[in-house]
């Protein structure tokens, strides 16, 4: 029996987001919900690509019921909540759905639904989103209390990843950001990242606000070979290879987590 939610910690709801793809965004997801189980948090993810979802790609599962079947009404969302590897669950979307590639007021109504129920279960939900400013991404992410920007150091990523903050910042005015920098090459990488951004942002952004947008770095993800061999084999990092650099530090931006959350 669920818990009434006045008697347990109120659920913690992430969005984690990206300026452009290839960033690392999904396997971040799905490799921080592991590390958050690790850590005794019950975590669910959600698959909020829906037009584009590779969740299931990532994690190595092959769904019979997906966020479609829910929201048409042919499955139920207790039957859609599936457990995965890392002792998290996830609630998976249908790919290549082109119904789902614009926010219509039914997706909009179901999406928000569908969190609704499903977050009193869970510590923390992460939001899986979709890449760029797509009112489907900006919608998803209006949903959650924090927000988590994936970014590399490089100079693409970092154009992106600015173009969705100044975003966020003057439609949703958010005033506090997480970043989350991936692929780093060197100690303190992310550190300078996070410099060089916030720079910008008081630059361009900020005087145009009732208060200063501020860049809070999360962590800071190592190139790790192990990385791109876990990808290939559809294996999360997290559980497979839990002293890998890249595991370490994400174990590291869960325990942030959960502190700031608490």
């Amino acid at each position: 029996m669920t818990e009434p939610r006045s008697a347990r910690p109120r659920t913690h709801i992430t969005a984690i987001t990206s300026g452009k793809g290839g960033v690392g965004k999904t396997f971040v997801a799905a490799n921080l919900a592991a590390s958050l189980a690790r850590q005794g948090r019950k975590v669910l993810v959600l698959d909020a690509d829906l037009g584009l979802a590779n969740l299931d790609v990532v994690l190595n599962l092959h769904p019979k019921i997906t966020l479609h079947d829910v929201f048409t009404g042919k499955s139920t969302l207790e039957e859609a909540v599936l457990p995965a590897p890392g002792g998290f669950h996830v609630l998976l979307a249908g790919s290549g759905m082109v119904e789902y590639s614009r926010m219509t007021p039914e997706v909009r109504e179901q999406l928000q639904k569908v969190i609704d129920e499903v977050a009193p279960r869970f510590d923390h939900v992460l939001l899986d989103t979709g890449a760029g400013i797509s009112d489907v991404v900006l919608y998803t992410v209006s949903l959650a209390d924090d927000v988590i920007v994936v970014a590399t150091p490089e100079p693409t990523s970092l154009t992106d990843a600015y173009a969705t903050m100044k975003v966020l910042a003057t439609t949703q005015q958010r005033r506090l950001l997480q970043l989350l920098v991936n692929q780093v090459r060197r100690p303190g990488e992310g550190r300078q990242v996070r410099l060089q951004l916030q720079t910008v942002v008081d630059r361009y952004v900020s005087p145009g606000l009732d208060s200063p947008l501020q860049l809070d770095l999360l962590g800071e993800l190592p190139q790790d070979p192990l990385v791109r061999e876990a990808v290939l084999k559809r294996q999360l990092l997290a559980e497979t290879m839990p002293g890998a650099p890249a595991s370490v530090a994400m174990g590291q931006v869960a325990t942030r987590m959960i502190e700031r959350s608490a």
